[in-house]
């Protein structure tokens, strides 16, 4: 029925097959026809994540995400397969220095998931595992650096052994201060935050930053928040970022809910980001005028720290421009 990847001590079931998704969401013949079969960006879907999925319908909130439909053939002149141009900031092939304190580790090429707007989804991404000897010695001879952002693919996709040394040698770095996750692993699989994960975050001296990226609120339960509780019990301070996206978050209730529900489990809404305009997503995009809108409604609706800030990418900008 789905394909089932191993990975450490935990099986990953994810739909990799569109036959059998299709198959699974007892999608009828005029909508099946409406997916992808060889999508330029593979499908990956977690089946705890197809599970919440309403049958049958294009619409779901989660479908809309994760699943390759025809729409990606769309074709924009002004989308692109590097909208952030990432290449002109790679100053190793897997560390990104973009902004003047802080730079980024391409810590893996894999994700437990694929959202169909990723606008990395076509970076040419080191597939072997290699130490990070050379990005570490960039951030050991940039003393101007004081953050570093794990990001990829999803830096929880590398086994805890792998993972523990990476950050073991990024904290005994005496200016790093802070060491930031960007991730969507726990709302695929929760079962990611092991003990042997939140022991080594528990030893390290600098600040962890958790942030989680979730689009709508049907991406969240109970099994996601106490394994986010488990890392903010180790001293670690979550925050999430959301993408506005067209059809799936952009209205008011559905921005409000989201971003109620994460901060009554003490997660801290950081970024709403404009869409990345990479090719393929066309049919995600919302003008910045209704994000603004919804942004200014929003505030008439929620506590201050609930409210993230809406920003977008400018390439070569020294900082995320506050829209």
């Amino acid at each position: 029925m789905k394909t089932t990847f191993s990975w450490q001590s935990i099986q990953l079931d994810n739909f990799t097959s569109r036959d059998k998704l299709i198959e699974f969401l007892n999608l009828d013949d005029e909508k099946k026809q409406r997916i992808l079969k060889t999508p330029d960006f593979k499908l990956n879907l977690p089946y705890r994540l197809a599970e919440k999925i309403k049958k049958n319908s294009l619409e779901d909130p989660i479908f809309k995400q994760f699943v390759p439909i025809d729409e990606e053939n769309i074709v924009d002149a002004t989308f692109s397969k590097d909208p952030v141009q990432d290449k002109d900031f790679q100053k190793e092939k897997r560390l990104l220095h973009k902004y003047k304190n802080r730079a980024l580790l391409l810590t893996t090429s894999f994700c437990t998931m694929h959202c169909r707007f990723c606008f990395r989804k076509f970076f040419p991404y080191e597939k072997a595992y290699k130490p990070f000897e050379e990005e570490l010695q960039y951030i050991q001879n940039h003393k101007e650096l004081d953050e570093i952002i794990l990001s990829g693919g999803d830096p929880l996709s590398l086994a805890d052994p792998l993972l523990e040394k990476l950050l073991y040698n990024l904290d005994r770095i005496e200016h790093i201060k802070r060491i930031r996750f960007h991730t969507r692993f726990p709302i695929g699989i929760p079962e990611r935050i092991t003990e042997e994960f939140l022991t080594i975050l528990e030893n390290l001296s600098a600040q962890v930053y958790f942030t989680l990226h979730a689009n709508h609120p049907n991406e969240l339960d109970q099994d996601i928040f106490k394994a986010l509780k488990k890392i903010h019990k180790t001293g670690a301070v979550l925050l999430s970022q959301t993408v506005l996206t067209k059809d799936i978050n952009d209205d008011l209730n559905t921005l409000k809910t989201l971003f109620t529900l994460l901060s009554d489990n003490g997660i801290l809404p950081y970024y709403l980001h404009q869409l990345d305009p990479v090719q393929g997503a066309k049919h995600f995009f919302v003008e910045e005028e209704k994000g603004k809108t919804l942004l200014q409604d929003l505030r008439k609706e929620l506590s201050g720290y609930s409210l993230p800030n809406y920003v977008k990418e400018i390439p070569h900008e020294k900082n995320k421009t506050l829209i």
